[in-house]
């Protein structure tokens, strides 16, 4: 009898346990659920307002285009997200208008970066989910067509480049412009054999490592024809960001060990001069590239893509007091700013467009520590979207964060980022996506099972 009572306690015990977390998961779920219903919702305003044209304007109910031809940007990047989240139906009517409707011969300059992110990293995305022969061969004309943006005395590439004539301008570019590239045409070479596109992009990267000051440090723009920096603030936000995020990521994918050097010489100068303990709170300040003196107390809401890069890279004490930071600041005013100025408490960028970095941060740091409070970040930070940003159709970015006036824009990487990471916190098999994949810095995730370390 004793024996019988001992295990009906047991039970009692287990359910109990159970039914404390059922209703955690049950949670999860409907928010990673609620996520994907606004993504189709706010992917139907784009097919209903903006269909065949780069953006949605969702407080106008009207579209853009970055140039004077549409380059069909939104679906491109919203493209992975759709897979993803298991929105198949969405993504073949994508995957049949790119592939049936979409050419990139354009007489029209684009801007190198922002292209090459966009349009040739959805593109192989779109290939690697698809392994369609005609993806592959719109990426990879896509990739010729940039080519001719690499051919500066540095190698760094120009600014703009002209899609149909090849023609090239803009001598002078920031470091995320000049060195973005070991990623995506890194991956393009992989995919179709032809080596010179990842030798081109790591050209480019390995000239700005060059020009390092004798402490470490590179500056923020440069002049691609002379190597002449034109700008010497070092720091790790806005204009130099994913410079430093494709170092880790592109070893981490493609496996290149001089990257992977050139990572482990970067993060330790970065570490060395640019942490900047203030107010009891982490920052990463800007500094002089030549003395390591801090020059500004200043961050922009880029920079919160670094706790992630920290995190993967193995430095979770650092990413996860740096993210305090962030979560810290959003909580002031239910957003972020685009920027602030710490050293005086004061917001200089009042803007908010959408931006993921944050919740990426939040995201990678709920998968690798298994700590709840980082997936409850992302919690407060969709409610605040919703409470904020979601107008009757879709999102809207705000013009300022403490009067949550309202923008008429809704960028691209909204569908390709932020609603991904949010989407990837709540649903059960988010963590393993992380184990499984790398992300590009427009979150176009690429399988490490398909790439063989070098």
């Amino acid at each position: 009898m004793k024996k019988n009572v001992l295990i009906m306690v047991f039970l009692m015990l287990l359910t109990g346990i159970n039914s404390c977390k059922q209703p955690a998961e049950d949670k999860n779920l409907a928010t990673a659920n609620q996520i994907k219903d606004e993504f189709r919702i706010s992917w139907q305003a784009y097919k209903k307002y903006a269909w065949k044209h780069d953006g949605l304007n969702p407080v106008s109910k009207s579209w853009t285009d970055w140039y004077e031809k549409s380059l069909h940007i939104s679906p491109i990047d919203a493209y992975s997200t759709m897979r993803v989240m298991g929105l198949d139906a969405e993504a073949d009517e994508v995957l049949r208008y790119i592939v049936d409707s979409v050419n990139f011969d354009a007489d029209i300059f684009v801007k190198t970066f922002e292209v090459n992110i966009r349009i040739l990293g959805g593109l192989l995305s779109m290939y690697q989910f698809t392994m369609d022969k005609d993806v592959l061969a719109k990426a990879e004309d896509f990739g010729r067509r940039m080519l001719p943006a690499f051919e500066s005395p540095t190698g760094i590439p120009y600014y703009s480049v002209n899609l149909k004539t090849g023609a090239v301008k803009g001598e002078r570019v920031n470091v995320a412009e000049g060195g973005s590239y070991l990623f995506e045409m890194g991956i393009l070479s992989h995919f179709t054999g032809n080596p010179v596109y990842y030798e081109k992009a790591k050209r480019a990267s390995r000239t700005i490592y060059n020009h390092r000051s004798a402490i470490g440090l590179i500056g923020q723009d440069i002049n691609i024809e002379t190597g002449e920096w034109l700008d010497k603030n070092s720091h790790i936000g806005c204009c130099i960001d994913s410079y430093y995020e494709y170092l880790y990521k592109s070893w981490l994918l493609l496996g290149d060990p001089e990257v992977k050097e050139i990572w482990d010489n970067s993060i330790t100068a970065i570490n060395k001069y640019l942490i900047d303990e203030h107010d009891s709170r982490m920052w990463y300040a800007q500094a002089d590239m030549n003395s390591g003196e801090i020059t500004k107390r200043i961050v922009t809401l880029y920079d919160a893509y670094f706790p992630a890069i920290l995190a993967i890279s193995g430095d979770i004490p650092k990413a996860e007091k740096f993210q305090e930071s962030w979560y810290w600041l959003w909580n002031k005013n239910g957003l972020e700013p685009s920027v602030y100025d710490y050293g005086r408490d004061s917001i200089t960028g009042p803007n908010y467009d959408l931006n993921p970095e944050i919740i990426e941060s939040a995201y990678y740091l709920f998968c690798l520590t298994g700590n709840e409070k980082y997936r409850q970040m992302n919690e407060k930070f969709w409610n605040d979207l919703i409470k904020y940003c979601k107008n009757d159709v879709a999102f809207t970015s705000i013009e300022n964060v403490i009067t949550k006036e309202r923008k008429d824009y809704m960028p691209t990487f909204f569908f390709a980022e932020t609603l991904k990471y949010f989407y990837l916190t709540f649903t059960p098999e988010g963590k393993k996506f992380l184990n499984n994949n790398v992300f590009s810095t427009e979150a176009h995730p690429f399988r490490k099972d398909l790439f063989v370390k070098k």
